[in-house]
């Protein structure tokens, strides 16, 4: 991960269009009709039925889809009262994570005026324009009454993250934690320490989930709130323990739990130890926990542990709640979040956490397989699965609570169209880079004397994403750089044809030669080959002494193929190997394949390129809905290419039923499910949505993704290499430079699970 310094943060806020959200127009504006629906006259009619309707502003206005984000800048993050203005950029962070997590607009609304009235009312007079407010880094106890008087008096959802957000995500990890400890949250003993309003909306949420009143023991930084304390506010007084005790170490003694929302290293090793069997510390105070991670595991192995920060195992991260509230809040046009909402959410996400992990969540946490257990709790912040699993769940407790005003009936509908907002706004890409950055790998680059290939493996480098080896001479490649504004700092250059590498080139040959002594390859021919970036940067990769390989700038992609089936090898249990390109659309995710590497496929070919297919898209935390698609529908054509699918789609049928795959079937029945599931009833994908396409060659698989890239309908990530037994990636001749960083990352995500199998080998 690089490091986040003062300069780079200005940086990322200023250059380009300062600030981090943008209004964009969602209807057409080219011509002057356009222009007249959307304004003056044509705008007059959906003002007049939201005037005898009020619900239908849902229907004619974004007011569904938009969140306002507000605070007075009086408790912003770490930081304290910088006043209103200064609060700003996290408002617009707080909006970006709304939108890449969620799919929902915000406006952010910085309200100069400390006076709780005046605020209300301030809000109040705005709200009409907004579907939900979430209320942001407002100072207790002033927060609690601006965050009832708004849920009293507006007809929409009011939510203060700072008290709800941490509240439902340590809500969900406390159930976990005690299941895994054996102990019912009506028995346990508790300590939080801390009394602002994150502490108090934690403890009082706790306490819907079972936990007892008089088991409670509320500490602040005077120290145990017990009844000789005067002068307290009216939310700490209904946490006064008739306990004894007057400090935090007195109260720590037999406790089971731990919460924390204070300050850093409060908890000392001592009161971890005087705490009962098989305790739970949530050290929840940032940027550093109110006792340090290695000291409290090193002071009792029957710990469970948990921080604020993304570096530890079981981070309570806000993130993984308020986006998917407000998102299923909206979607049935709540009037409020009430406490049966935020109780789904909890169960929720605590249900999520004991699901299997899907591969590209495991890869983004050191490749460790991630289970249900003491050191995962919680789901992680990267799972995709988030969105569908919450959302859901707080719009069913809407609507069986009585708040909603519009009712799903279709459930799996919802959840298609919840995930086709994650296809085009999460942007897979971000997610990917983060999950590489958590384990970076070293990448050979081929054609490092190439200038998009040369500054994509400087930005790889500086993303954090990778550990750049260049192939290539170091002069020219310096000069290069020099020219290019291209920083070679701590980048690793490889001048394969030099003396230096003689003895290297002569291990590798001897290497590849006795791996193809029986296919005619002597040393002498594989010494010579060494000579070649292709053949010595893969050979770097099978040895070890690299993770993964880029290439094709240069070469042609059907040479390079050859080498890499010579060198690499096939996976076992297949014949072929082949390429998919991840398209993010406006509809949602799409998965084609084979875009590179077949170029007239047979049945059995067609098979592989399948099988490969539905394993990468699990990877990628999708569940595979595949179809074979072709200039025919079912059998009507039964020559050329048409004729193979029919037969691969019969032969998988058969051999892998549990595939969820037909064909053969034209791109618009594949794509629109109501005209295939009327026209062709007996398909195998009824009701379902097709996300994977396999195409029945390259022609017109590359044709596909290039015409969706070319109309802009797309974003692209690939091609990703499927089947080589370890991670070479080609790409195009033309591949801008962000295409090859994007493609470095996935050699890493690649890199990262090819470790993660050797090492489940060498454990057997």
């Amino acid at each position: 991960m690089g490091k986040v310094t003062k300069e780079a943060a200005l940086l990322y806020h200023s250059q380009g269009k300062p600030g981090k959200i943008e209004v964009v127009p969602t209807k057409p504006y080219s011509t002057q009709l356009d222009l007249s629906l959307a304004y003056s006259p044509g705008v007059a009619e959906p003002c007049l039925e939201i005037e005898k309707n009020q619900e239908t502003a849902y229907e004619y206005t974004s007011k569904g889809n938009l969140v306002a984000v507000i605070s007075n800048g009086t408790a912003v993050l770490g930081l304290g009262d910088i006043g209103a203005l200064a609060g700003k950029p996290v408002m617009e962070g707080k909006g970006l994570l709304f939108k890449i997590f969620a799919g929902i607009d915000v406006f952010d609304i910085e309200v100069d005026e400390k006076d709780p009235e005046k605020f209300i009312q301030a809000v109040k007079a705005i709200s009409p324009t907004f579907g939900g407010i979430n209320l942001e880094d407002i100072k207790a106890p002033e927060c609690f009454e601006i965050e009832n008087r708004l849920k009293a008096e507006l007809d929409i959802p009011v939510m203060h993250d700072d008290q709800h957000g941490t509240a439902i995500i340590s809500g969900a990890g406390l159930l976990n934690a005690l299941e895994l400890q054996g102990k019912k949250i009506e028995e346990v003993q508790i300590v939080v320490n801390g009394a602002g309003a994150s502490a108090i909306s934690c403890t009082r949420l706790y306490m819907m989930l079972g936990a007892r009143k008089e088991n409670i023991v509320m500490v602040d930084s005077r120290g145990v709130i017990n009844e000789s304390r005067s002068n307290l506010t009216e939310s700490k007084r209904q946490f006064v323990t008739h306990r004894n005790i007057s400090t935090l170490e007195e109260a720590m003694r037999g406790a089971d739990v731990f919460l924390g929302l204070s300050k850093a290293d409060i908890l000392t090793t001592e009161m971890v130890q005087s705490m009962n069997d098989r305790p739970i510390v949530f050290a929840l105070a940032n940027p550093n926990p109110e006792i340090a991670y290695e000291k409290a595991k090193a002071s009792r192995e029957d710990l469970i542990f948990a921080t604020g920060r993304s570096d530890y195992p079981n981070q309570i991260n806000n993130v993984l709640g308020f986006p998917y509230i407000f998102r299923g809040a909206l979607d049935v046009r709540a009037t409020s979040i009430n406490e049966e909402m935020k109780l789904a959410a909890v169960y929720a996400i605590a249900e999520l956490a004991k699901k299997p992990v899907p591969d590209v969540v495991n890869a983004a946490y050191n490749i460790k397989r991630i289970s249900f257990g003491p050191d995962y709790i919680i789901p992680k912040a990267l799972d995709p699965r988030l969105l569908t699993t919450v959302a859901p769940a707080v719009a069913k407790a809407a609507i069986a609570s009585g708040v909603a005003r519009k009712e799903i009936k279709d459930w799996d509908e919802y959840r298609s169209r919840l995930r086709s907002i994650m296809g085009y706004d999460d942007k897979l890409i971000r997610r990917f880079t983060e999950t590489a950055k958590q384990n970076p790998k070293r990448v050979v680059f081929a054609e490092a004397n190439h200038t998009n290939m040369l500054t994509a493996a400087s930005l790889a480098y500086q993303e954090g994403v990778c550990y750049p080896i260049l192939l290539g001479n170091e002069e020219i490649i310096s000069k290069l750089a020099a020219e290019t504004g291209v920083s070679l700092e701590g980048i690793e250059i490889v001048n394969l044809r030099s003396e230096r590498e003689a003895e290297r080139r002569d291990r590798y040959a001897a290497i590849l030669a006795q791996k193809k002594a029986r296919e005619g390859f002597t040393f002498a021919e594989a010494r010579e080959k060494m000579f070649e970036r292709n053949y010595f940067g893969m050979m770097m990769v099978e040895v070890g002494d690299a993770d993964a390989f880029i290439t094709g700038t240069y070469t042609k992609y059907s040479e390079t193929i050859e080498i890499a089936k010579n060198i690499i090898g096939i996976q076992e249990g297949h014949k072929h190997f082949g390429t998919m390109h991840i398209m993010n659309t406006k509809k949602g995710t799409y998965f084609l394949a084979d875009t590179l590497i077949n170029r007239q496929p047979d049945s059995e070919t067609l098979i592989d390129i399948a099988r490969l297919t539905r394993h990468a898209v699990k990877f990628f935390a999708h569940e595979p809905v595949m179809a074979m698609v072709s200039h025919s529908n079912f059998g009507a054509d039964s020559s050329g290419s048409a004729s193979s699918i029919h037969e691969a789609v019969a032969k998988m049928q058969e051999r892998y039923p549990d595939l969820t795959i037909d064909g053969e079937m034209q791109v618009n029945f594949a794509l629109n499910t109501e005209l295939r599931d009327k026209t062709f009833p007996f398909n195998k994908l009824a009701g379902k949505e097709v996300n994977t396409l396999i195409f029945p060659n390259l022609t017109s698989a590359n044709t596909a993704y290039k015409m969706l890239l070319e109309f802009g309908a797309s974003e692209c990530i690939g091609p990703i290499q499927m089947g080589l037994n370890k991670p070479i990636h080609f790409t195009d001749i033309e591949s801008p430079v962000r295409d090859i960083v994007n493609l470095t990352t996935v050699a890493v995500l690649d890199a990262q699970v090819q470790e993660e199998i050797e090492r489940i080998k060498k454990c057997k």
